[in-house]
């Protein structure tokens, strides 16, 4: 009987203890699938996260090199508008240049005077011609000028052109119509240095002049102004 009893207790005791192990081996099991389930989320979180990483960086760099391009287009534009200022400013300085040449505008600038006058002694009336100032005079003095570089030139301040007209006309001078009585002061911009020593040279203007009984007075100037062509005075 006693026996039976051990043995019933034996029986129980193993019992509880196979019990605590099921138990045991359930709760286990139960978290570690829970933990399995946690990180398969936590991995498919991640995988997500990086998909969408290289979506932006595929992003950033089409965005880039958009920017680079629209960069390259606008250093193009302006390279563009560049040259095309460097074109109206050659264009401008060059239409300036042909008003300047042609009279139509104000100058200012270095240059000389040369006065023709009359000769101060004629010895009789009869060779008088040959003792005063003629539209060939200036005609030299104006054409030397010319050739040695002078930007613009006015007689007796009256601006000339590369159309004006010189005539003589009895004891005076008409300049495009307009009279003019000696002494004729020819106006020229240009280098002061340059114009002087082209009328200057040996044999030149200047003694073809004097050689004519003209007197001629050369004056550097610092600055010259000459006003453009009036309508009156435009040929």
């Amino acid at each position: 009987m006693r026996k039976q009893k051990n043995n019933r207790v034996i029986l129980s005791f193993i019992c509880f203890i196979f019990g605590m192990m099921l138990a045991f081996s359930y709760q286990y099991t139960k978290k570690e699938a829970a933990r399995r389930n946690i990180t398969d989320r936590q991995w498919q979180k991640e995988y997500e996260y990086r998909q969408q990483l290289i979506q932006i960086q595929k992003e950033n760099r089409k965005l880039k090199n958009e920017l680079v391009q629209k960069q390259s287009e606008v250093t193009d534009m302006e390279k563009a508008l560049a040259n095309e200022r460097t074109v109206r400013t050659s264009l401008a300085k060059e239409a300036e240049n042909l008003r300047m040449y042609v009279g139509e505008a104000k100058v200012k600038g270095k240059g000389i005077e040369v006065t023709l006058s009359d000769a101060s002694y004629v010895p009789s009336e009869q060779s008088a011609t040959d003792y005063i100032v003629h539209e060939q005079h200036v005609f030299k003095v104006i054409h030397e000028l010319l050739i040695s570089g002078a930007e613009a030139i006015a007689i007796n301040g009256q601006r000339i052109s590369h159309r004006s007209y010189i005539v003589c006309n009895g004891p005076v001078i008409e300049v495009d119509g307009t009279q003019h009585a000696a002494p004729f002061i020819i106006s020229a911009i240009g280098n002061p240095d340059v114009l002087i020593s082209a009328l200057n040279i040996p044999g030149g203007v200047m003694d073809q002049l004097v050689q004519d009984n003209i007197t001629v007075k050369i004056t550097s100037k610092d600055e010259i102004v000459l006003d453009p062509i009036f309508p009156a005075h435009r040929p």
